[in-house]
């Protein structure tokens, strides 16, 4: 074989075009795993440095936030529903009992109550009771719900719950609404007994926050 020929046949460097279509293609690679990642990146910042005032706080934020667990969540006729399912929205909980007597009716009017006054942000937020135990529901208080759409109401064990949330020193679990972020991290315990207007200004602030990232609708 000629040296020619020979010099034919040897591994061409690559050429400028194909090194630029390789950084190309790098860069875009890194654009798209930075559109999954930015959400989260952006509710840490929401939240460590956007977040509500310490000082001017009512409700208690959670520090460090706790990310929902593994649930072993049941619709009212049995079915189970994946806990992943409710990330995507805002959360604001009521706990309570199947029975669920005159305090536990004031929360849910309560949680109803605030989600309307958030105006145009409330679609960014879900309500949710999550009933403990397995005891049916009282067929007054399921019309009740029926006239509710906005309202998913799931059962839940209270020790799997009591694992993840954490009431207030001297108070029951079942005392206070939580917020949960879209991540499904818990952020938020509102008082017992708590002040509609202060608790709304603790929910616009964290809304507020999460504006640039966060959008109604799963």
């Amino acid at each position: 074989m000629h040296g020619a020929e020979a010099r034919g046949l040897a591994v061409q460097p690559a050429a400028p075009h194909d090194a630029a279509r390789r950084r190309a293609g790098r860069i875009k690679m890194l654009l798209v795993l930075l559109v999954f990642v930015l959400p989260v990146l952006a509710s840490y910042f929401s939240y460590y440095v956007l977040r509500p005032q310490g000082r001017a706080n009512y409700s208690s934020l959670i520090e460090p936030s706790r990310s929902l667990p593994d649930l072993p969540l049941r619709t009212l006729d049995g079915h189970p529903v994946a806990a992943d399912t409710l990330r995507g929205q805002w959360l604001l909980i009521v706990l309570g009992p199947a029975a669920c007597a005159a305090d536990c009716q004031q929360r849910l009017y309560l949680q109803r109550q605030l989600r309307e006054m958030l105006g145009r942000d409330r679609d960014r937020v879900d309500k949710l009771w999550l009933v403990t135990g397995d005891a049916p529901l009282p067929e007054p208080l399921r019309a009740a719900l029926r006239a509710e759409p906005t309202l998913q109401v799931l059962r839940v064990p209270r020790a799997a719950l009591a694992a993840w949330l954490q009431p207030d020193a001297g108070h029951a679990l079942e005392e206070h609404l939580y917020v949960v972020d879209p991540m499904g991290e818990w952020m938020m315990r509102v008082p017992a007994q708590p002040d509609p207007a202060k608790v709304k200004r603790d929910l616009e602030r964290l809304l507020r926050a999460s504006a640039g990232w966060d959008r109604a609708g799963r």
